[in-house]
C-alpha cells in the first residue's frame, strides 16, 4: 500500500542508455518482480530512507514506498520523492549509463489517489485521479511519463538540426550557394535517421502495453495519458520536421552530386585538353625532324 493521497511523479531524460541487467544485479533487493514480458525497463520500489540522506530532516517523516521506472533508452520516472531526493535516485541509474547527454529533460507529474472515486480513474489538469493506485499502474503511468520526456529530447535534435538547415537556406538565398562539405551532411544524415530509428525502437512509442491489453483500466489510464500528453500529435509535428530535414538532405545531396560531376568533367576537359597539347608537341617535333 501506498501512504499518503498525493504521489509526484518526476520524470527526467538525461542518460544516454541504461544498462538494466546490471542495475538489477546491484538493487536486486529492490526489483519488483515483472507482470509482462516488456523487457526495455525495470521497477525498483524502496521502503526505507536511505542512509545517506538521514539528517536531512526526513527520518521523522511518514515513511513512504518510493518508486523509480528505470528505461533502457534514458529515461527514469520517479513516485513519493521529494525534490531534495531526486539526485540520490537518479545517481542508481546513472551507475549503469553508457553516458550523459548534455542536458537533462525534467518535469512532474501529479498522481491522485481516492478510494471512494466511482470510476477507476478521473482526470485533470496536470493530474490524474485513481480510486488505487498499484505497480502496474506505477508501470503504465511510467511508461508514458518516460516516452514523453524522451520525445521532448528527440524533438530538440530534431529542432536543431530544422534550424540548421534553416540557416543553409537563409546563406543560399543571399549567396546563391553553399559551403557544407560532404561529411557533414552524412553526419546529419545520420542523426536524422538515428533519431527516427530510436523513437520507434528503443523508445516504443507505439508498442502495444501488454499490462493495458491485459486489463480494461490500465489501458484506459494509458489512453488518458498519452492523449494528454499528445503524444501521437507531438510524434506527427516531429514527423512533418523529419520530412523537412529529409528533403533539405536530397536537395543538398544533389547539389553536391551535381559538385563532383562537375568538377569530373572539368578533370577530363582538362586531361583531354593536356592529351591533346602532347599530340599538338609531339607533331611539332616530328615536323622540325623530317625538315631537318
Amino acid at each position: 500500500m501506498f501512504c499518503g493521497f498525493y504521489h509526484l511523479a518526476s520524470q527526467n531524460h538525461g542518460f544516454g542508455s541504461i544498462n538494466l541487467r546490471s542495475m538489477q544485479a546491484e538493487n536486486s533487493g529492490n526489483v519488483v518482480p515483472p507482470t509482462s514480458r516488456t523487457s526495455n525497463y525495470v521497477t525498483l520500489r524502496f521502503f526505507d530512507v536511505p542512509s545517506e540522506m538521514i539528517g536531512m530532516n526526513v527520518e521523522n517523516n511518514v515513511i513512504c514506498n518510493r518508486y523509480m521506472v528505470v528505461f533502457q533508452y534514458g529515461s527514469a520516472v520517479l513516485f513519493n520523492v521529494e525534490d531534495h531526493e531526486v539526485d540520490f535516485f537518479l545517481n542508481i541509474a546513472r551507475r549503469h549509463a553508457s553516458g550523459l547527454l548534455s542536458e537533462m529533460k525534467k518535469d512532474d507529474y501529479m498522481v491522485k489517489e481516492k478510494a471512494t472515486l466511482a470510476e477507476d480513474m478521473q482526470g485533470g489538469a496536470d493530474y490524474i485521479v485513481l480510486r488505487h493506485l498499484d505497480t502496474d499502474g506505477i508501470r503504465i503511468i511510467g511508461s508514458v511519463l518516460g516516452q514523453s520526456i524522451a520525445l521532448d529530447y528527440y524533438v530538440s535534435q530534431v529542432d536543431d538540426m530544422v534550424e540548421e538547415f534553416a540557416d543553409i537556406n537563409r546563406a543560399m538565398e543571399k549567396t546563391g550557394t553553399f559551403t557544407m562539405r560532404r561529411k557533414k551532411l552524412f553526419q546529419l544524415v545520420g542523426k536524422a535517421n538515428s533519431n527516427l530509428a530510436d523513437i520507434i525502437l528503443k523508445v516504443g512509442l507505439f508498442d502495444r502495453s501488454e499490462i493495458a491489453w491485459r486489463e480494461a483500466k490500465y489501458a484506459e489510464i494509458n489512453e488518458y495519458l498519452r492523449e494528454e500528453y499528445e503524444v501521437t500529435q507531438r510524434f506527427g509535428n516531429l514527423d512533418i520536421k523529419l520530412k523537412f530535414v529529409e528533403h533539405n538532405i536530397h536537395f543538398l545531396q544533389e547539389v553536391l552530386q551535381n559538385r563532383r560531376s562537375d568538377l569530373l568533367e572539368w578533370c577530363i576537359i582538362i586531361l583531354l585538353s593536356i592529351e591533346n597539347v602532347i599530340s599538338i608537341c609531339e607533331i611539332i617535333r616530328d615536323s622540325a625532324a623530317g625538315s631537318v
